[in-house]
Protein backbone atom coordinates (compact mmCIF):
# COMPACT_ATOMS: atom_id res chain seq x y z
CA UNK A 1 0.00 0.00 0.00
CA UNK A 2 1.42 3.36 -1.03
CA UNK A 3 1.30 6.12 1.59
CA UNK A 4 1.22 9.91 1.53
CA UNK A 5 1.70 11.38 5.01
CA UNK A 6 0.78 15.06 5.11
CA UNK A 7 2.55 16.02 8.32
CA UNK A 8 5.52 15.19 10.53
CA UNK A 9 7.84 17.19 12.81
CA UNK A 10 10.92 15.07 12.15
CA UNK A 11 13.12 17.95 10.95
CA UNK A 12 12.70 19.79 14.25
CA UNK A 13 13.34 16.59 16.23
CA UNK A 14 16.58 16.05 14.30
CA UNK A 15 17.67 19.65 14.79
CA UNK A 16 17.09 19.38 18.53
CA UNK A 17 19.22 16.21 18.61
CA UNK A 18 22.01 17.96 16.71
CA UNK A 19 21.90 21.04 18.94
CA UNK A 20 22.19 18.72 21.95
CA UNK A 21 25.45 17.37 20.57
CA UNK A 22 24.24 14.20 18.90
CA UNK A 23 25.22 13.15 15.41
CA UNK A 24 22.43 12.96 12.87
CA UNK A 25 21.53 9.70 11.12
CA UNK A 26 18.84 10.22 8.53
CA UNK A 27 18.72 6.53 7.61
CA UNK A 28 18.18 4.92 11.00
CA UNK A 29 17.41 6.57 14.33
CA UNK A 30 15.04 6.43 17.29
CA UNK A 31 12.44 8.69 15.66
CA UNK A 32 9.20 7.55 14.05
CA UNK A 33 10.37 8.79 10.66
CA UNK A 34 13.70 7.97 9.05
CA UNK A 35 14.55 7.08 5.49
CA UNK A 36 14.71 3.33 6.09
CA UNK A 37 11.31 3.35 7.80
CA UNK A 38 9.81 5.41 4.96
CA UNK A 39 11.18 2.95 2.41
CA UNK A 40 9.94 -0.07 4.35
CA UNK A 41 6.53 1.56 4.78
CA UNK A 42 6.21 2.19 1.01
CA UNK A 43 5.79 5.93 1.59
CA UNK A 44 5.28 7.67 -1.73
CA UNK A 45 5.36 11.23 -0.35
CA UNK A 46 6.38 12.38 3.12
CA UNK A 47 5.58 15.99 3.96
CA UNK A 48 8.34 17.46 6.12
CA UNK A 49 7.31 20.47 8.20
CA UNK A 50 9.60 23.30 9.16
CA UNK A 51 7.91 23.99 12.48
CA UNK A 52 8.82 27.35 14.00
CA UNK A 53 7.77 28.41 17.50
CA UNK A 54 7.35 32.19 17.19
CA UNK A 55 8.34 32.70 20.83
CA UNK A 56 11.51 30.60 20.79
CA UNK A 57 13.83 33.17 19.19
CA UNK A 58 13.88 36.96 18.83
CA UNK A 59 13.95 36.38 15.07
CA UNK A 60 11.82 33.26 14.41
CA UNK A 61 12.92 33.11 10.77
CA UNK A 62 16.40 32.25 12.04
CA UNK A 63 14.99 28.97 13.38
CA UNK A 64 13.20 28.32 10.10
CA UNK A 65 16.45 28.70 8.18
CA UNK A 66 18.23 26.23 10.48
CA UNK A 67 15.45 23.72 9.86
CA UNK A 68 15.64 24.32 6.13
CA UNK A 69 19.40 23.75 6.15
CA UNK A 70 18.95 20.41 7.92
CA UNK A 71 16.25 19.36 5.44
CA UNK A 72 18.52 20.25 2.52
CA UNK A 73 21.41 18.31 4.04
CA UNK A 74 19.17 15.23 4.19
CA UNK A 75 18.31 15.59 0.51
CA UNK A 76 21.95 16.17 -0.44
CA UNK A 77 23.39 13.29 1.59
CA UNK A 78 20.78 10.77 0.43
CA UNK A 79 19.89 11.88 -3.08
CA UNK A 80 19.79 8.21 -4.08
CA UNK A 81 16.83 7.64 -1.70
CA UNK A 82 14.83 10.87 -1.53
CA UNK A 83 14.13 13.80 -3.84
CA UNK A 84 12.07 16.98 -3.45
CA UNK A 85 8.61 17.66 -4.85
CA UNK A 86 8.58 20.99 -6.66
CA UNK A 87 5.95 20.11 -9.26
CA UNK A 88 3.19 17.54 -9.36
CA UNK A 89 5.10 15.61 -12.00
CA UNK A 90 8.05 15.15 -9.62
CA UNK A 91 6.05 12.62 -7.60
CA UNK A 92 5.71 10.19 -10.52
CA UNK A 93 9.30 10.84 -11.62
CA UNK A 94 10.68 10.16 -8.15
CA UNK A 95 8.62 6.97 -7.86
CA UNK A 96 9.90 5.79 -11.24
CA UNK A 97 13.47 6.47 -10.04
CA UNK A 98 12.83 4.42 -6.89
CA UNK A 99 12.96 7.45 -4.60
CA UNK A 100 10.79 8.76 -1.78
CA UNK A 101 9.30 12.19 -2.48
CA UNK A 102 9.88 14.86 0.16
CA UNK A 103 7.36 17.69 0.15
CA UNK A 104 8.46 20.72 2.17
CA UNK A 105 5.92 22.54 4.35
CA UNK A 106 5.81 25.35 6.89
CA UNK A 107 4.02 24.85 10.19
CA UNK A 108 3.53 28.50 11.18
CA UNK A 109 2.96 30.75 8.21
CA UNK A 110 4.02 33.96 9.93
CA UNK A 111 7.75 33.63 9.30
CA UNK A 112 7.70 36.06 6.39
CA UNK A 113 8.62 39.43 8.00
CA UNK A 114 5.07 40.59 7.09
CA UNK A 115 6.07 40.43 3.44
CA UNK A 116 4.57 38.49 0.55
CA UNK A 117 8.01 38.76 -1.07
CA UNK A 118 9.29 36.40 1.63
CA UNK A 119 6.37 34.04 0.97
CA UNK A 120 7.47 33.95 -2.67
CA UNK A 121 11.01 33.21 -1.53
CA UNK A 122 9.78 30.22 0.48
CA UNK A 123 8.13 28.99 -2.69
CA UNK A 124 11.45 29.35 -4.52
CA UNK A 125 13.06 27.34 -1.69
CA UNK A 126 10.61 24.50 -2.35
CA UNK A 127 7.80 25.05 0.16
CA UNK A 128 4.57 23.60 -1.26
CA UNK A 129 2.21 23.60 1.76
CA UNK A 130 1.79 26.07 4.63
CA UNK A 131 -0.17 25.81 7.88
CA UNK A 132 -1.34 29.39 8.33
CA UNK A 133 -0.92 29.36 12.12
CA UNK A 134 0.41 27.24 14.92
CA UNK A 135 -0.81 27.85 18.49
CA UNK A 136 -0.18 31.60 18.63
CA UNK A 137 -2.21 34.40 17.09
CA UNK A 138 -0.11 35.84 14.27
CA UNK A 139 -0.33 38.43 11.53
CA UNK A 140 -2.24 35.98 9.32
CA UNK A 141 -4.93 34.85 11.77
CA UNK A 142 -5.63 33.09 15.04
CA UNK A 143 -5.57 29.48 16.25
CA UNK A 144 -8.18 27.65 18.29
CA UNK A 145 -5.71 26.49 20.94
CA UNK A 146 -3.58 29.34 22.16
CA UNK A 147 -0.30 28.19 23.66
CA UNK A 148 -0.69 30.92 26.28
CA UNK A 149 -4.18 29.84 27.29
CA UNK A 150 -3.26 26.16 27.30
CA UNK A 151 -0.81 26.89 30.11
CA UNK A 152 -3.33 28.98 32.08
CA UNK A 153 -4.92 26.69 34.68
CA UNK A 154 -7.72 29.21 35.23
CA UNK A 155 -9.21 28.43 31.82
CA UNK A 156 -11.51 25.40 32.00
CA UNK A 157 -10.68 22.61 29.54
CA UNK A 158 -8.55 24.69 27.16
CA UNK A 159 -8.35 21.79 24.70
CA UNK A 160 -12.00 22.45 23.89
CA UNK A 161 -11.72 26.22 23.42
CA UNK A 162 -13.05 27.16 19.98
CA UNK A 163 -12.47 30.65 18.56
CA UNK A 164 -15.38 31.72 16.38
CA UNK A 165 -14.46 35.44 16.39
CA UNK A 166 -10.89 35.89 15.18
CA UNK A 167 -10.44 34.88 11.55
CA UNK A 168 -8.00 35.87 8.84
CA UNK A 169 -6.57 39.37 8.81
CA UNK A 170 -6.45 41.45 5.63
CA UNK A 171 -2.83 40.36 5.32
CA UNK A 172 -3.97 36.77 5.86
CA UNK A 173 -6.42 37.02 2.97
CA UNK A 174 -3.71 38.44 0.72
CA UNK A 175 -1.36 35.69 1.93
CA UNK A 176 -3.90 32.98 1.04
CA UNK A 177 -4.45 34.46 -2.42
CA UNK A 178 -0.70 34.62 -3.06
CA UNK A 179 -0.33 30.97 -1.95
CA UNK A 180 -2.96 29.89 -4.45
CA UNK A 181 -1.36 31.99 -7.19
CA UNK A 182 2.03 30.38 -6.55
CA UNK A 183 0.80 26.81 -6.18
CA UNK A 184 1.23 26.34 -2.42
CA UNK A 185 -1.41 24.24 -0.63
CA UNK A 186 -3.31 26.04 2.16
CA UNK A 187 -3.34 24.06 5.44
CA UNK A 188 -5.96 24.94 8.08
CA UNK A 189 -4.84 22.59 10.88
CA UNK A 190 -4.41 24.72 14.04
CA UNK A 191 -6.43 27.58 12.53
CA UNK A 192 -9.42 28.97 14.47
CA UNK A 193 -12.94 28.06 13.44
CA UNK A 194 -13.43 31.66 12.28
CA UNK A 195 -10.27 31.39 10.21
CA UNK A 196 -11.42 28.10 8.72
CA UNK A 197 -14.63 29.68 7.49
CA UNK A 198 -12.67 32.60 6.05
CA UNK A 199 -10.58 30.11 4.07
CA UNK A 200 -13.79 28.49 2.83
CA UNK A 201 -14.98 31.94 1.75
CA UNK A 202 -11.82 33.09 -0.02
CA UNK A 203 -10.16 29.90 -1.30
CA UNK A 204 -10.66 29.08 -4.96
CA UNK A 205 -8.69 25.81 -4.88
CA UNK A 206 -8.84 22.71 -2.65
CA UNK A 207 -7.18 23.10 0.74
CA UNK A 208 -6.29 20.65 3.51
CA UNK A 209 -6.36 20.13 7.26
CA UNK A 210 -3.10 18.22 7.21
CA UNK A 211 -3.33 16.69 10.69
CA UNK A 212 -6.81 17.03 12.21
CA UNK A 213 -9.48 14.52 13.26
CA UNK A 214 -13.25 14.56 13.80
CA UNK A 215 -14.47 16.75 16.68
CA UNK A 216 -17.65 14.67 17.04
CA UNK A 217 -15.57 11.65 18.06
CA UNK A 218 -12.98 13.55 20.12
CA UNK A 219 -14.18 16.99 21.13
CA UNK A 220 -10.94 18.94 21.11
CA UNK A 221 -10.72 22.23 19.28
CA UNK A 222 -7.86 20.98 17.07
CA UNK A 223 -10.33 18.64 15.35
CA UNK A 224 -12.95 19.58 12.75
CA UNK A 225 -16.69 19.82 13.34
CA UNK A 226 -19.07 17.94 11.05
CA UNK A 227 -19.94 21.22 9.32
CA UNK A 228 -16.26 21.91 8.68
CA UNK A 229 -15.67 18.41 7.34
CA UNK A 230 -18.56 18.86 4.91
CA UNK A 231 -17.25 22.26 3.79
CA UNK A 232 -13.76 20.84 3.30
CA UNK A 233 -15.23 18.05 1.17
CA UNK A 234 -17.25 20.51 -0.90
CA UNK A 235 -14.05 22.45 -1.60
CA UNK A 236 -12.39 19.24 -2.79
CA UNK A 237 -10.01 19.16 0.15
CA UNK A 238 -8.66 16.45 2.44
CA UNK A 239 -8.10 16.06 6.19
CA UNK A 240 -5.18 13.98 7.44
CA UNK A 241 -5.80 11.53 10.29
CA UNK A 242 -3.68 12.67 13.25
CA UNK A 243 -2.14 9.86 15.34
CA UNK A 244 -1.98 11.96 18.53
CA UNK A 245 -3.80 10.10 21.31
CA UNK A 246 -5.32 13.28 22.76
CA UNK A 247 -6.91 14.05 19.38
CA UNK A 248 -8.19 10.48 18.90
CA UNK A 249 -9.87 9.81 22.24
CA UNK A 250 -11.18 11.79 25.19
CA UNK A 251 -9.90 9.27 27.75
CA UNK A 252 -6.85 11.54 28.29
CA UNK A 253 -4.42 8.62 28.48
CA UNK A 254 -2.71 9.94 25.33
CA UNK A 255 -2.73 6.45 23.87
CA UNK A 256 -2.84 6.26 20.08
CA UNK A 257 -4.95 3.24 19.10
CA UNK A 258 -5.93 1.90 15.69
CA UNK A 259 -9.48 1.21 16.91
CA UNK A 260 -9.91 4.93 17.68
CA UNK A 261 -8.52 5.88 14.27
CA UNK A 262 -11.13 3.68 12.63
CA UNK A 263 -13.86 5.38 14.65
CA UNK A 264 -12.82 8.72 13.20
CA UNK A 265 -12.60 7.33 9.68
CA UNK A 266 -16.03 5.71 10.00
CA UNK A 267 -17.55 8.99 11.15
CA UNK A 268 -15.89 11.14 8.50
CA UNK A 269 -16.95 8.71 5.79
CA UNK A 270 -20.54 8.81 7.09
CA UNK A 271 -20.56 12.62 7.14
CA UNK A 272 -18.78 13.48 3.89
CA UNK A 273 -17.68 10.32 2.11
CA UNK A 274 -14.39 8.59 1.59
CA UNK A 275 -12.82 11.24 -0.67
CA UNK A 276 -12.09 13.73 2.14
CA UNK A 277 -9.93 11.37 4.25
CA UNK A 278 -6.13 11.17 4.24
CA UNK A 279 -3.20 10.54 6.58
CA UNK A 280 -1.36 13.20 8.61
CA UNK A 281 0.44 11.23 11.30
CA UNK A 282 2.10 14.13 13.16
CA UNK A 283 4.97 11.70 13.81
CA UNK A 284 7.83 13.09 15.90
CA UNK A 285 5.64 15.98 17.02
CA UNK A 286 3.52 13.94 19.44
CA UNK A 287 4.43 12.09 22.61
CA UNK A 288 1.60 9.55 22.58
CA UNK A 289 1.91 5.86 23.32
CA UNK A 290 1.80 4.71 19.70
CA UNK A 291 0.27 1.48 18.45
CA UNK A 292 1.66 2.44 15.04
CA UNK A 293 5.17 3.22 16.20
CA UNK A 294 6.80 4.49 13.03
CA UNK A 295 6.48 4.99 9.28
CA UNK A 296 7.27 1.35 8.55
CA UNK A 297 3.99 0.29 10.21
CA UNK A 298 1.32 2.20 8.25
CA UNK A 299 0.14 -1.18 6.95
CA UNK A 300 -1.22 -1.99 10.42
CA UNK A 301 -3.96 0.58 9.88
CA UNK A 302 -4.49 -0.44 6.24
CA UNK A 303 -4.97 -4.09 7.20
CA UNK A 304 -7.29 -3.15 10.07
CA UNK A 305 -9.46 -1.10 7.71
CA UNK A 306 -9.69 -4.01 5.24
CA UNK A 307 -10.70 -6.33 8.08
CA UNK A 308 -13.25 -3.72 9.20
CA UNK A 309 -14.96 -3.93 5.81
CA UNK A 310 -13.34 -1.18 3.76
CA UNK A 311 -12.59 -2.05 0.15
CA UNK A 312 -9.08 -2.00 -1.31
CA UNK A 313 -10.01 1.07 -3.37
CA UNK A 314 -11.31 2.91 -0.29
CA UNK A 315 -8.13 2.18 1.65
CA UNK A 316 -6.00 3.34 -1.26
CA UNK A 317 -7.97 6.59 -1.36
CA UNK A 318 -7.35 7.17 2.34
CA UNK A 319 -3.68 6.28 2.17
CA UNK A 320 -2.65 8.25 -0.91
CA UNK A 321 -5.12 8.76 -3.75
CA UNK A 322 -7.20 11.52 -2.12
CA UNK A 323 -4.16 13.60 -1.22
CA UNK A 324 -2.60 12.94 -4.62
CA UNK A 325 -5.74 14.38 -6.18
CA UNK A 326 -5.33 17.62 -4.21
CA UNK A 327 -1.65 17.80 -5.17
CA UNK A 328 -2.62 17.42 -8.84
CA UNK A 329 -5.06 20.35 -8.56
CA UNK A 330 -2.88 22.81 -6.63
CA UNK A 331 0.81 22.11 -7.18
CA UNK A 332 2.57 23.45 -10.27
CA UNK A 333 2.46 21.01 -13.16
Amino acid sequence: MKVIDMHCDTILALLEQEENGHSINYLENDLSINLNALKKGNVLVQNFALFTDLKKRAIPEEETMKLYDLYCRMLEEHSDLIAPVLTYGDIAKNEKDGKISGLLTLEEGDVVFSSLAMLRNYYRMGVRMIALTWNYPNRIGSPNLSAYEYKDSKIPDPLQRVDTEHGLSEFGIDYLREMEKLGIIVDVSHLSDAGFWDVVKYATKPFVASHSNARKICGVARNLSDEMILALHEKGGVMGLNFCGDFLSEDRTNTSRIEDMIQHIDHIKKIAGIDVIGIGSDFDGINSQLEIADASQFDLLANALLEHGYSQEEVEKIFYKNVLRVYSQVLPE
